[in-house]
C-alpha cells in the first residue's frame, strides 16, 4: 500500500502541478477523517505518512485542560491531573498522543479519502492560482466577462484565474454581456473565511485612471512625468494633476497628446468620462487656481490652521466654478487635499471684513487699545492674541511709530489676556462638570486632566475608558456617565413660562 500512496502523490503532483507535500498533507487529512468515522465519538486524530516509504501511523490525540470539573469533550480532552500521571511536567494546552491501529483502504475509506483529497487539491490549486496573481495587484488587466448577477460580475483573468467585480466597482450605466472584453484594475486579494481568497477588481477607483494614463502616456511609464494626484467621479468627470521632471517636456501636452488622442483614448475606456489635466505647482495658490479650471479665480485666501481655502470668482463664473451638483469644486478639493469654499468677490470681501471685525474686537478688548490701532495690527497680519504675545519684536516693524517699550507692553497685555481667557475657560469647564450628579471638584479636575472637559465628552465615554482614572471604580464611572447622558441626551426641553 505504501508504494501506491507514493505513486498517488507523485501522479497528482505532476498532473495538477501542486507541491507534493500538499498532496501528502491532503492524504493525511483524508486518512484521519476516515479513522474518526470508525469511532462512535468525536475523537481527535493525527496521521503521519512516511514520505519515502509510503507507510503511515495513526495517533489519537487529547488536549490537556486544567479543570476541576467535568470535561466539555472527554473524547478529545484530558484533565491535567490525569495527564500528569504518565507525563511528568506536562502543562495545560499540551497535547497527549497515543498510537492506535491505522485504517485499511477499504471501500468506505477510499471514498472518504477521495472526497477530502479532491477538496484539498482544489484548495491547493486555488492557492497556487492566487499566489501567481499577487504580482498583478495594482495593475490593469484585460479580462473576459464570465458571469453577471445583480450585485457583482465574475470575470476571467486567464490561467484559470477568476476575479469579482462588485456593482459599486463598475462605472455607472455600463452594461456587459457574457464573453465581452473588459479592462480592470486588480485592487486586492481579499481573504474570505467562508469562500477563501478572492481577487477583487475595480473600474471606479482613482488608481485605475492613474494606471490607464501610465499605459497610454510613455513619459509617465518612463517616470519623466509624475502624477501628483487624482480625483474622480467615475463615469462623469475626473481631475488628474501632473508635473514634469524635464523642463523641456510639457506635462499637460504630453498627457493630452496630438489632437487629444491620448486623453481621448483613456476617456473612451471610461465610457466617455471627462478628464481635466491639471498642472501641478509647488505654490499652493497657483495649484488651486489650476485645479479650479475652467473657472477663473480672482482671489484666494488660505487658512492654514483650519486647512480651508476660500476663493473668489466673478459672479458670472460662480456656477462654472462650483460645477454641476458641486462637482468641480468637490473634485478640486479632493485633488488638493484642502477644503475649498467658492464665493463671489463681493461675498469674499464681506466675509473678510467680518473676520477682520472679529479680530479687531479681540485686540481692542484683550490689548486695551483703540479701534484704529487694533486695525493696524490686523493689517500687519496679526490675527490672534497668541501671535501678538509670542512673536519676535521685529514682526512689529510693519507698524509705524512703535518703540520697544510699546511692543513690550502690547505683548504683556496679550499674555495677560490669554491667561485670563484660559482661566475663564477652565472655570467654565469645571462648573459644567461639577453640575452633574456624582462629580465633585476633585473628580472634575481629574476628568479634565484626562481630556474630558465637557458633559458631552463624558457622555460619549464607556466605563472601561474611565476606570483607569484614580478614584474611579466601575460603579462610580457608570453613574457619572449616565448623569452626563441624562443631561445631554435625554433631558427634555423645559416648557416656556406662561404656557
Amino acid at each position: 500500500m505504501g508504494k501506491e500512496i507514493i505513486a498517488i502523490a507523485e501522479a497528482l503532483s505532476n498532473e495538477r502541478a501542486i507541491d507534493k507535500e500538499k498532496i501528502f498533507e491532503a492524504l493525511e487529512m483524508a486518512l484521519a477523517t476516515a479513522t474518526k468515522k470508525k469511532y462512535p465519538v468525536d475523537i481527535a486524530v493525527r496521521v503521519c505518512i512516511n514520505r519515502k516509504e509510503g507507510s503511515y501511523d495513526t495517533f489519537r490525540r487529547w488536549k490537556v485542560v486544567d479543570t476541576d470539573g467535568p470535561l466539555d469533550n472527554p473524547a478529545s480532552e484530558m484533565s491535567l491531573e490525569a495527564a500528569s500521571i504518565d507525563h511528568e511536567g506536562i502543562q495545560a494546552g499540551d497535547i497527549v498522543e497515543e498510537q492506535i491501529p491505522s485504517v485499511k483502504f477499504d471501500r468506505i475509506t477510499i471514498q472518504t479519502a477521495k472526497q477530502v483529497l479532491s477538496q484539498k487539491v482544489r484548495d491547493a490549486e486555488r492557492e497556487q492560482i492566487i499566489a501567481e496573481q499577487r504580482d498583478r495587484v495594482g495593475h490593469v488587466i484585460n479580462a473576459t466577462v464570465k458571469k453577471q448577477t445583480h450585485d457583482h460580475m465574475i470575470i476571467d483573468l486567464g490561467n484559470n484565474a477568476e476575479a469579482t467585480l462588485f456593482r459599486e466597482q463598475i462605472i455607472p450605466h455600463e452594461t456587459y454581456g457574457r464573453g465581452d472584453r473588459i479592462k480592470v484594475l486588480m485592487q486586492e486579494i481579499r481573504n474570505d473565511p467562508a469562500k477563501g481568497p478572492q481577487i477583487i477588481c475595480t473600474r471606479t477607483s482613482p488608481e485605475f485612471l492613474r494606471e490607464l494614463f501610465r499605459i497610454e502616456v510613455p513619459e509617465i511609464g518612463e517616470d519623466v512625468i509624475e502624477i501628483m494626484g487624482v480625483a474622480r467621479d467615475a463615469g462623469s468627470r475626473s481631475k488628474i494633476a501632473v508635473r514634469s521632471k524635464d523642463r523641456r517636456i510639457d506635462p499637460r501636452g504630453a498627457c493630452i497628446g496630438m489632437r487629444g488622442a491620448r486623453v481621448m483614448a483613456v476617456s473612451n475606456e471610461l465610457s466617455g468620462e471627462k478628464i481635466d489635466i491639471v498642472l501641478y505647482d509647488e505654490n499652493l495658490a497657483q495649484y488651486v487656481t489650476n485645479a479650479m479650471e475652467p473657472a477663473e479665480v480672482s482671489r484666494i485666501i488660505i487658512n492654514e490652521d483650519a486647512h480651508i481655502i476660500s476663493i473668489a470668482v466673478a459672479e458670472e463664473n460662480l456656477a462654472l466654478a462650483i460645477g454641476r451638483n458641486g462637482q468641480n469644486v468637490r473634485l478640486a478639493s479632493q485633488l488638493i487635499g484642502w477644503e475649498i469654499r467658492v464665493m463671489t468677490s463681493k461675498d469674499l470681501e464681506n466675509s473678510l471684513q467680518e473676520e477682520v471685525g472679529k479680530v479687531v474686537k479681540v485686540f481692542e478688548e484683550g490689548l486695551n487699545v483703540d479701534e484704529e490701532f487694533a486695525m493696524a495690527l490686523a493689517d500687519a497680519g496679526f490675527s490672534t492674541l497668541e501671535e501678538v504675545a509670542y512673536v519676535t519684536p521685529s514682526e512689529f516693524n510693519a507698524i509705524e511709530g512703535l518703540d520697544d517699550e510699546t511692543i513690550r507692553a502690547l505683548q504683556e497685555n496679550a499674555r495677560k489676556a490669554i491667561a485670563e481667557r484660559e482661566e475663564k475657560s477652565a472655570a467654565s469647564e469645571l462648573a459644567a462638570l461639577t453640575a452633574l450628579e456624582g462629580i465633585d471638584e476633585d473628580l472634575a479636575r481629574k476628568l479634565i486632566a484626562h481630556g474630558i472637559k465637557t458633559p458631552e465628552e463624558l457622555a460619549d465615554q464607556a466605563t472601561d475608558d474611565l476606570v483607569e482614572i484614580e478614584g474611579l471604580n466601575e460603579e462610580l464611572a457608570g453613574k457619572i456617565i449616565m448623569s452626563a447622558r441624562n443631561e445631554c441626551w435625554f433631558k427634555e426641553d423645559e416648557p416656556e413660562s406662561g404656557k
